[in-house]
């Protein structure tokens, strides 16, 4: 695995520039089987990322852009009265895709953004009592503007819950800003120029690899005595939260082609996995440097073994 990151990083680096430990972080989330949500203001990257993930992997991927009068059946699709046959067939949404980007999820009503919630919980929808399988494998990459910006409507809990990961881009540094600009030809990027690295079934089988990876009794212990920091401080996160921890500790361990977990590879995922559930017990607006403060105590806090 360590040769095939080597090259997906490499690949990934015509299109996206010092991004190195985003990209390693959503291949990670996706190794895991989870959802993913990057949260951050417009014109960083969010939407090239996902696209450069889907090409590289092989992925059939489709695009929504959420907006404040998106409807569900825009996502999910409809059943609609057939003239010739006389009957309703039912037309697929984009949401049957392996992988579906919903962008700007946060500028949709609350009704819309719940709509995806049994496909990226179950991987399957239901419209109108019929249930339709999504494709195997399926991902729901959310992106998300900042709360403060106008027109958000912050995302449910049970929602956010769902999303194994969140990850920010933030503004790349002055070094990476001159490289974009060397490299600016005035058009945009040609993504099918990009490798196709892998194929489905290859993420179908490295998620079922990664999951074989050894978990110590240390390491679950670490991991356990980290949520009960959380829950002592009144921050109650779910079992859900513990699952993916795990899981995503053990994606990373295999993506540098390890067998077994370290404490390290727990403290590496821990901040992505939590921040957006933490986000609820904040005070204020709970921004991102307050819930990643909150996440970093929890870390500092809690010592292994």
């Amino acid at each position: 695995m360590q040769q095939f990151w080597d090259e997906f990083r490499a690949e990934a680096g015509r299109a996206l520039i010092d991004r190195d430990h985003e990209m390693e972080l959503a291949l990670c989330c996706l190794i895991a089987g989870g959802n993913l949500l990057i949260e951050d203001a417009p014109g960083v990257g969010k939407t090239t990322m996902v696209k450069v993930v889907a090409h590289l992997l092989g992925l059939d991927f489709k695009r929504v852009q959420f907006t404040n009068d998106l409807l569900p059946s825009d996502i999910l699709g409809s059943q609609i009265f057939d003239a010739g046959r006389q009957a309703f067939s039912f037309h697929k949404g984009p949401i049957f895709a392996q992988l579906v980007l919903g962008d700007e999820l946060n500028r949709a009503s609350p009704r819309t953004q719940s709509a995806v919630l049994q496909a990226m919980d179950e991987h399957e929808v239901t419209i109108e009592g019929h249930t339709h399988a999504l494709p195997e494998p399926f991902f729901f990459v959310g992106t998300q503007n900042p709360r403060d910006q106008a027109g958000t409507a912050a995302l449910p809990e049970s929602q956010v819950d769902r999303f194994l990961m969140r990850i920010e881009l933030g503004l790349p540094a002055r070094s990476t800003q001159r490289k974009l600009l060397e490299r600016d030809q005035g058009g945009s990027f040609d993504f099918d120029s990009l490798k196709k690295l892998a194929t489905p079934d290859d993420l179908l089988t490295w998620h079922k690899e990664s999951a074989k990876l050894h978990v110590s009794e240390a390491v679950s212990d670490y991991l356990l005595n980290l949520f009960e920091a959380a829950h002592h401080r009144g921050w109650m996160l779910s079992p859900r939260a513990a699952l993916g921890l795990q899981r995503s500790a053990r994606a990373l361990a295999f993506l540098r082609g390890r067998a077994h977990v370290l404490p390290d590879d727990v403290q590496e995922v821990f901040l992505p996995v939590v921040t957006h559930r933490l986000a609820q017990f904040a005070s204020g607006t709970g921004d991102s440097g307050e819930v990643l403060a909150m996440g970093r105590s929890l870390l500092e806090a809690t010592a292994m073994g």
